[in-house]
């Protein structure tokens, strides 16, 4: 990797303000990344905070409904917080202490970011400030009430869709006013350089424990490994430690109004070149999606590599079929699975009728579901709802 970029995609396209602040970042990161007391802090809020390892979950009734591959669910809904996020949290506000810094940010969409980030400055006792888009304070409540009760201001974005874009935006804005005493937790892969490969690299243990696992479970790797890709977190730290096992095929779901791997073009967005959903003149495009944590018009710039040389496919899951998947695993494993998360259940029925009994299918289930209860409650019947 040539230095800040994936193949041609990443980079730095920033303000003049940010240069300094993103090198002392990359000099921390890449110091700390080979630090053994870091790693051994890290490890320890990982597995004594955050719950590590979390389980690979053979779902057999799923399984049956389909009728061929088995299918193996990574259970980061029962990380701390309930999903992923914390995993690149705590190593973000780690690096925020070590540095010095008495005051994070943190842009949010469904509040799964924000919540972590929010969780990890109450731990270490530092300042902490959530940009979130007012549609997404709207759809998301719950977690609104959990950053507030651990310390954390909520600030509500009003421009724009008013949803993850936006809260970028602010976000940004705050950290080139105040980037000498403020750490800027980037919550996906996404943005300039070094926050790529530094939110996958805290992500990784997604993948490096599921490669494990189903080593141990079923004596040899998946063929197929599933994950959401909004921003691209979660499908990165999952993706990443197959990378070279060539015969595991990579698949990313997106939500279909926020589709940048399948309908996007190469653009620059929040200080990287990636995929972007844009106009013919250029102008990013509005974007939707039922899953705040999907709605964004960009990805992260490893997956616009991933893409661009065919290492992984990405495909575009709709509405209906998240709130379908959502459904499914809810009445088959009793499990509530994420909106995010279930666009991944949400693709199996175009899936898994094309593989054999012999294949093996292991999805990232990046969260839980309880924070889009509400939201979904009015579209999901249930028995003995009025």
């Amino acid at each position: 990797m040539k230095r800040g970029y994936f193949g041609s995609f990443g980079g730095q396209f920033i303000p003049e303000t940010l240069v300094t602040p993103l090198g002392e970042l990359e000099r921390e990161f890449l110091g700390a990344w080979k630090d053994a007391s870091f790693q051994k802090e890290l490890r320890y809020y990982l597995e004594n905070y955050a719950g590590r390892p979390t389980a690979l979950y053979f779902a057999r009734r799923l399984t049956e409904k389909f009728g061929g591959p088995k299918i193996y669910l990574k259970r980061e809904d029962l990380c701390h917080t309930g999903s992923h996020k914390l995993n690149n949290a705590l190593g973000q506000v780690l690096l925020a202490r070590r540095l010095g810094k008495k005051r994070v940010i943190a842009e949010t969409g469904a509040g799964q970011h924000g919540v972590a980030t929010a969780t990890a400055a109450a731990l270490f006792g530092i300042e902490c400030d959530v940009y979130m888009g007012d549609e997404d304070i709207r759809r998301q409540a719950l977690n609104v009430f959990r950053m507030q009760l651990m310390g954390a201001r909520v600030i509500p974005v009003h421009s724009g869709s008013k949803t993850l874009k936006d809260a970028i935006n602010e976000a940004l804005r705050d950290w080139v006013t105040n980037v000498a005493g403020t750490f800027y937790v980037i919550g996906s892969v996404m943005g300039p350089y070094p926050y790529p490969l530094m939110v996958r690299q805290f992500q990784s243990v997604i993948g490096i424990e599921t490669r494990k696992q189903i080593l141990k479970k079923e004596g040899r790797l998946p063929s197929h490994v599933l994950a959401c890709v909004g921003g691209g977190s979660n499908a990165m730290g999952m993706f990443a430690p197959f990378y070279n096992d060539r015969k595991v095929k990579l698949i990313g779901l997106e939500a279909k109004g926020a589709a940048t791997l399948s309908y996007g073009k190469i653009g620059v967005l929040h200080g990287m070149k990636t995929y972007v959903l844009q106009d013919k003149h250029g102008q990013i495009s509005e974007t939707h999606s039922i899953s705040a944590g999907l709605d964004y018009p960009g990805v992260g710039p490893e997956h616009s590599f991933y893409k661009e040389t065919k290492r992984a496919d990405y495909f575009p899951v709709s509405d209906k079929e998240a709130l379908e998947g959502f459904t499914l695993l809810s009445k088959l494993e009793g499990i509530i699975p994420a909106l995010e998360s279930a666009h991944t259940i949400g693709y199996l029925p175009k899936l898994a009728p094309r593989l054999s009994k012999k294949d093996i299918i292991v999805i990232c289930l990046s969260g839980r579901g309880d924070k889009d209860a509400d939201s979904v409650r009015s579209l999901v019947p249930v028995k003995g709802q009025p």
